[in-house]
C-alpha cells in the first residue's frame, strides 16, 4: 500500500535541506591538507571545480530519477523500482549502517568538539553530542511543518553568516593588495590530486538529500529537481568562494597542512575575533548537518516498511515517521558511544560512492526499458556517465590506499545482501513491482 504523505515541503525547505546536508565540516578543512599535497592554490581550485562539476552530474542524474519516481526512498526506492528488490534493500541497508547513522554521529561529535570550550567539565565527553540528535529529533518528531522551518531558519543564518565572511574578506584583499599565496616547488602528482579530489567530493555529497523526502513535497516532480539544482549550485559557488579566501589571501606557511585552515586563514586575516568567528559558523554548520540528516534518513527505514522490508512500526501514513526517527537516533548515539567512530567514518566515502553511482546507473537500465524519452537529464547519457565513472575512479584510487576501509565497505554491501536473502521467507507477500512509483 502506497503512504500517505502529507506534502507540506516547498521549493525552499527541500533546497534548504540540500544546502544543511552539504555543507559540513568539510570545506572549513580539507584545503589545508590540498594545498600542502598539491603545493599550488590554482591546483587546489582545479580540485574544487571538479568535485563541484561532479556533483552537478549527479545532481541533475538524481533529478531525471526523481522526476519519474517521485516518492520518499532515495537510493532505495529508485533501485528496487528500476533495478530489483535486492538492491534497493542494499542502498536501504547501506543508508541504515553507515549513510545516515555514521554521518550523524560524525557531525554531533564535531559540533561538540568545535562548542567544547562551552562545555562544563563535569559533563561527560558525547553529551553534547547526544543531546543534538535527540533535539533534532524531537523537533522533526513534532511535526514536519516544524522541522522544515527550523531548519529553514538555521540554514538561512548559516548562508548570512558565509556572505558576510566572503565580504570582510573581499574588502581586506582589496585594502591590503593581496596577491596569491606562492606556490609551493614541485611537479604535479595525478596521485596527489586524486586524494585530494577524493576529499573534495566527500564534502560535496548530501547534493540528493531532497530525495529522500520527495513524497512530502507539494509538486515533488518539479521542485525536488530543482531543489537539487540550486542546491548544489549555492553551495558549489559558496565552496569556491569559500576556499579561495582559504588558499589564496593568507601566506602560504599559515594555511598549508592546517586541519582548521578555515580558522586560521581567519585567523591571519582578521586576528582572534574573526578566528572565534569562523568556529562559531562551523559549529552552526554541523548542527544543520544533524538536523538535515535526522530528517531525510528515517525518510529510507519508512519507505522499507511500506514495502514489507522492515517492521510496519516504522511505516508511516500521516505527519513525520515517528518510529522511524527514534530508530535514527537511537542508533546515532549508539555510534556517539562507541569508540570506533574513525574507523566508521573513514569507510563512509567507499560505501556511499559505490551505491550512488549504482542508483546514477539505472539510468541506463531504464533508458533500455523505455526509450530515450523516459530519461530527463540534460546532456545525458554523458552527464550520468562522468558522474558514474568518475566516482568509481576515485573510489578505487582512495582504495588503493585504504584497502581496509574498502573492505569493511565491500563486506557493509555483501551483508545487505544476505539479510535480504535470509529474511525473505518471513516477509509478508508485496505487490512490490519495478514499474511501481513510475511517473509518466
Amino acid at each position: 500500500m502506497q503512504q500517505s504523505q502529507t506534502r507540506s515541503l516547498g521549493l525552499t525547505s527541500l533546497t534548504s535541506l540540500v544546502i544543511a546536508s552539504m555543507i559540513g565540516a568539510g570545506v572549513f578543512t580539507t584545503s589545508g591538507f590540498a594545498l600542502n599535497d598539491l603545493g599550488s592554490p590554482h591546483r587546489v581550485m582545479s580540485a574544487w571545480a571538479l568535485g563541484g562539476l561532479l556533483a552537478l552530474s549527479g545532481a541533475a542524474s538524481y533529478a531525471g530519477l526523481v522526476s519519474r519516481i517521485t516518492d520518499s526512498g532515495g537510493e532505495y526506492l529508485f533501485l528496487s523500482r528500476i533495478i530489483h528488490p535486492v538492491a534497493g534493500f542494499i542502498g536501504g541497508w547501506v543508508s541504515l549502517l553507515a549513510g545516515f547513522t555514521g554521518a550523524i554521529a560524525f557531525a554531533a561529535l564535531a559540533f561538540e568538539s568545535y562548542t567544547s570550550p562551552l562545555r562544563p567539565a563535569w559533563l561527560p565527553v558525547g553529551t553534547v553530542a547526544a543531546g543534538v540528535t535527540i533535539l533534532a529529533a524531537l523537533i522533526h518528531g513534532a511535526r514536519v511543518g516544524t522541522g522544515a522551518i527550523s531548519q529553514n531558519a538555521a540554514v538561512g543564518l548559516k548562508l548570512g553568516l558565509m556572505l558576510l565572511f566572503l565580504g570582510f574578506a573581499a574588502v581586506i584583499a582589496l585594502d591590503s593588495g593581496s596577491s596569491p599565496a606562492p606556490a609551493a616547488p614541485g611537479s604535479f602528482s595525478i596521485a596527489a590530486f586524486a586524494g585530494t579530489l577524493v576529499w573534495i567530493s566527500l564534502s560535496y555529497s548530501g547534493f540528493n538529500a531532497a530525495v529522500y523526502v520527495a513524497g512530502e513535497a507539494r509538486n515533488a516532480a518539479i521542485d525536488v529537481p530543482r531543489s537539487l539544482w540550486l542546491g548544489t549550485l549555492l553551495v558549489t559557488a559558496l565552496y569556491l568562494g569559500l576556499n579561495a579566501i582559504f588558499v589564496y589571501l593568507p601566506p602560504f606557511e599559515a594555511v598549508a597542512g592546517r586541519e582548521d585552515v578555515a580558522a586560521a586563514a581567519a585567523l591571519s586575516l582578521g586576528g582572534q575575533p574573526a578566528a572565534a568567528a569562523v568556529r562559531a559558523l562551523i559549529a552552526l554548520a554541523l548542527l544543520t548537518s544533524v538536523f538535515s540528516m535526522i530528517m531525510s534518513g528515517p525518510r529510507v527505514y519508512a519507505r522499507m516498511a511500506a514495502d514489507g522490508l522492515f517492521p510496519k512500526l516504522f511505516s508511516f501514513e500521516h505527519g513525520p515517521p515517528r518510529a522511524a526517527i527514534a530508530l535514527q537516533a537511537g542508533l546515532a548515539i549508539i555510534v556517539i558511544a562507541s569508540a570506533e567512530l574513525k574507523q566508521l567514518l573513514s569507510y563512509l566515502g567507499f560505501t556511499l560512492s559505490l551505491t550512488a553511482a549504482l542508483t546514477v546507473a539505472s539510468l541506463f537500465v531504464l533508458h533500455r526499458r523505455e526509450g530515450r524519452g523516459a530519461i530527463a537529464v540534460p546532456g545525458y547519457p554523458f552527464t550520468p556517465a562522468f558522474y558514474v565513472l568518475g566516482t568509481l575512479i576515485l573510489a578505487g584510487l582512495a582504495g588503493l590506499n585504504n584497502p581496509v576501509e574498502l573492505g569493511a565497505a565491500v563486506v557493509t554491501i555483501a551483508s545487505g545482501s544476505v539479510v535480504y536473502l535470509a529474511t525473505r521467507r518471513f516477509r509478508p507477500s508485496t505487490k512490490m513491482t519495478r514499474s511501481r512509483g513510475l511517473q509518466r
